[in-house]
């Protein structure tokens, strides 16, 4: 959730780390910190609060170093201070630290080095690190981190600098959440996210659990905690740094929603052939030899993500005609799963760094389940922990409210199920591709939902002021309910909920009255009578009703209508959820509130 960015070349360091911190805003943050090696002399500076007041403590200095480490925090242990802020320090202030996770059993180690004569200043767990490091340190920091790791317990990842003796290398090491090696000429990185290094790298390591690098300017080398060599050689991503930066738009998060047709084409480039119908999955391992035994599927995913596991249980069902599951990952390893051979595990994480999605890949790869990945990142840690990927292709999502990581998920998810009723034939060809074809029209058709983004505006204008919305639908737009809903709790912080329109007698309509808008989606057309039942319900009760549909079938009893383009009912998601998302950036956006960094939130969340 913090976010860690390392340098060693020939560059000035101040701005490279300045420059970084500030790409990995988004995660979510309450103060930051740099530390620069200045000769035998490690200088510090840290700012509660945004990185521009960090700025201003800088102030300049630090324009002779060439190697130093920058953070960004979001609190845990310690409240939210320049005091608690990153890098922390050592008693002799030789041995800086930046850290994400927990240490949780820092207590202990700091009543024990207490006892030794160590001094801490700060309410953190991360100081702790410092000083362990310190104990042993006897001129080789990476000897000495390698005996610290020893005696910490959690998940976390940590990057270390010494003034002394070192001076010029970072040792980096992971247990948990991400880390990333850039490899440049004469320069190298590491960092927590892509996104920090991706304007002087597209040359990237990722670390696995239990690895540790010493990263210097001319050669950076891994090992095991244990100190065994690991050989891994770079890989070359295709973000561009330009698909980081938000091209116009106010937000990253606009700039997202906006780039959603873009990531459904890419999500689905070169998998489909429009000619046969025929779906490639080749990444993802299924065959027909697998399948074969394959008797369910289960969906497991977090948040957003998890939403769209909802959907895909309709595609999955509707389309391969498999029994299917959906779970929380944060619940789905304290229900003792029946799990096995003969279930496909499918979790879906826009980073692939996810804290509980990680732990309930695992569990279902221990429990003897086949595991793949729909995720956004590749080489992220649920894309080589899985037995196969389905990538998404969207590139760099910025805003922390999820948008195009959201619709390509269902790109995705749609192309899966037509993948595995063909390998289980219980799809026919010609259904295939008339589905497939129609999944092929619908960037087209967001285009032109966004096109008509005008009339969202005018509804934000209309409702930013209500303290409450109740989102309703049936069938497989019920997922998109909960989605729009959380979309404006997130950005706007009013409260909103999602139903099923049928469950609203069994509570929700005690809510509605006359200041209550309600936003349907009304695009399901098996249930359209039962859905304008269920609007006439509200009205009677004097909701405001807003309808998102594909026909004027409902516009004498809605108050506000936005139309989407008509598409088949299983499609319908990708195009319903695009005004909802529209409605809770122009909300919030009315109401000021910081759309792309939500307070409390982070982008990924990896630590439990």
């Amino acid at each position: 959730m913090c976010g860690i960015i390392g340098y060693v070349g020939g560059r000035e360091v101040v701005p490279v780390l300045i420059d970084g911190l500030r790409r990995l805003e988004y995660r979510g943050y309450d103060s930051a910190g740099i530390a620069v090696a200045e000769g035998k002399e490690l200088r510090i500076w840290r700012s509660s609060g945004k990185i521009a007041n960090l700025d201003v403590h800088v102030n300049g200095k630090g324009g002779g170093s060439t190697c130093g480490l920058g953070h960004t925090r979001w609190a845990t242990h310690g409240r939210p201070s320049e005091e608690n802020a990153h890098p922390h320090r050592d008693c002799s202030g030789t041995i800086v630290v930046v850290h994400n996770g927990i240490v949780e059993n820092y207590v202990a180690l700091k009543h024990a080095l207490a006892a030794q004569g160590h001094t801490f200043r700060t309410e953190t767990d991360t100081e702790v690190i410092a000083h362990t490091i310190e104990k042993y340190y006897r001129g080789d920091l990476a000897a000495a981190c390698r005996l610290a790791v020893a005696e910490l317990e959690g998940v976390y990842c940590f990057a270390a600098l010494s003034s002394a003796g070192d001076g010029g290398a970072i040792v980096a090491a992971r247990n948990g959440p991400p880390l990333v090696l850039g490899v440049g000429n004469g320069e190298n990185f590491v960092s927590s996210d892509v996104a920090a290094i991706l304007p002087y790298t597209k040359q990237v390591i990722f670390l696995d659990d239990g690895e540790m690098a010493v990263v210097r300017r001319s050669e950076l080398s891994i090992t095991t905690i244990g100190g065994e060599a690991v050989n891994r050689e770079p890989q070359t991503l295709r973000w561009d740094p330009v698909m980081v930066e938000k091209g116009g738009y106010k937000h990253f998060m606009l700039k997202e929603i906006h780039e959603q047709p873009m990531a459904i084409r890419e999500t689905c480039y070169g998998r489909v052939s429009l000619d046969t119908g025929e779906v490639f999955l080749r990444d993802t391992g299924l065959d027909a030899s697998v399948m074969k035994d394959i008797r369910g599927v289960a969906l497991v995913a977090c948040g957003t993500s998890w939403h769209a596991a909802l959907v895909g249980k309709f595609y999955l069902e509707q389309i391969a005609r498999i029994p299917c599951e959906v779970d929380y990952a944060s619940e789905y390893r304290y229900r003792a799963p029946l799990t096995g051979p003969h279930i496909l595990t499918v979790v879906i994480t826009q980073s692939g760094e996810t804290a509980d999605t990680l732990a309930a890949l695992r569990e279902a790869r221990e429990r003897g389940s086949r595991v793949i990945a729909i995720c956004n990142v590749e080489g992220s840690v649920a894309v080589r922990e899985s037995s196969g990927a389905l990538l998404t292709h969207a590139g760099p999502e910025i805003g922390v409210a999820s948008t195009k990581a959201f619709t390509s998920q269902l790109a995705a998810l749609y192309l899966l199920a037509h993948f595995l009723g063909q390998q289980k034939g219980t799809i026919a060809p010609a259904e295939s591709l008339a589905g497939l074809t129609e999944l092929a029209r619908i960037p087209h058709k967001v285009e032109t939902v966004l096109q008509r983004s005008r009339v969202v505006e005018e509804l934000a204008r209309k409702f930013f002021r209500s303290s409450d919305f109740l989102y309703i639908a049936r069938g497989i737009n019920y997922p998109v309910a909960l989605e729009g809903a959380l979309k404006l709790k997130e950005i706007s912080y009013i409260h909103a909920e999602g139903y099923p329109a049928g469950e609203m007698k069994h509570g929700p309509i005690a809510l509605i009255d006359e200041e209550m808008p309600v936003v349907v989606i009304g695009t399901n057309r098996m249930l359209a009578s039962k859905t304008a039942s269920n609007m006439q319900e509200v009205k009677t009760r004097g909701g405001i009703l807003i309808t998102v549909t594909t026909d004027d079938a409902t516009d004498a009893v809605s108050d506000h209508v936005v139309r989407l383009p008509p598409t088949g009912d299983l499609l319908s998601p990708i195009l319903a959820v695009v005004p909802l998302q529209l409605l809770a950036y122009h909300i919030a956006l009315l109401r000021g509130c910081d759309v792309d960094q939500p307070r409390n939130l982070a982008k990924s969340v990896t630590v439990e």
